[in-house]
């Protein structure tokens, strides 16, 4: 019992301490998509996925802890990302773009290891969640068309790495993988009755720039 008080009373004066000592900053973030998706076996079938180049941009929160590096960042941004899916109809080789706006939210959490006064290192995970502003789309052959309906929301897992600048600027390289289907594919019979629910899921790298006021 006096084990689990002391816990208690340890946990209680880090909750009281750490909003004293964290540093909040806002500020923007931007950047390139380099986008492609994850393709269930229905559509390799029928051919491959290929790069996509978007961009993301807007307003951002970050928080550190400055005495054990550690701290949280969140984002909400408009964001582009799609994938290039190419394919033979027939004996002519044809590509179709699926492209994806939405709104993007990723939280990450971040440890940072200084490399002096003016520079340090830091590493990013945490969930992304995206919510599309598009709802369907179509990809049509000579023997038939399927209906591609995009999800309403998505949930992928970042991990990154970066460095800040003179605690203002912040250069990063970030993977965003799809955790949850980006879109399916509906095919009422005919030659295209194989890809009906077939599904692909995002991959984006990113890179980006950051701005902390």
């Amino acid at each position: 019992m006096n084990k689990l008080f002391s816990g208690l009373m340890i946990t209680v004066c880090l909750a009281m301490v750490v909003p004293a000592q964290a540093q909040i900053k806002l500020g923007v973030k931007g950047g390139l998509n380099l986008a492609s998706a994850s393709l269930s076996d229905a559509w390799k079938d029928k051919g491959n996925a290929d790069s996509y180049t978007g961009f993301f941009i807007g307003p951002m929160v970050d928080v550190t802890i400055p005495i054990i590096g550690i701290g949280i960042d969140g984002a909400l941004m408009y964001s582009q990302k799609g994938t290039k899916f190419s394919y033979e109809d027939g004996t002519v080789s044809k590509s179709k773009t699926f492209e994806q706006q939405g709104i993007e939210i990723p939280i990450n959490l971040k440890y940072s290891v200084g490399l002096g006064s003016l520079a340090s290192l830091y590493f990013a995970a945490g969930p992304s969640f995206f919510f599309n502003m598009k709802s369907d789309d179509k990809l049509t052959l000579s023997t038939g068309e399927a209906a591609i309906d995009y999800e309403k929301s998505e949930v992928a897992l970042n991990l990154g790495v970066g460095v800040k600048l003179i605690n203002h600027l912040q250069l990063g390289v970030n993977y965003n993988m799809g955790l949850t289907d980006s879109a399916k594919a509906s095919v009422d019979g005919g030659a295209l009755g194989s890809l009906d629910g077939g599904s692909f899921k995002s991959k984006v790298w990113q890179v980006s720039v950051a701005y902390l006021f």
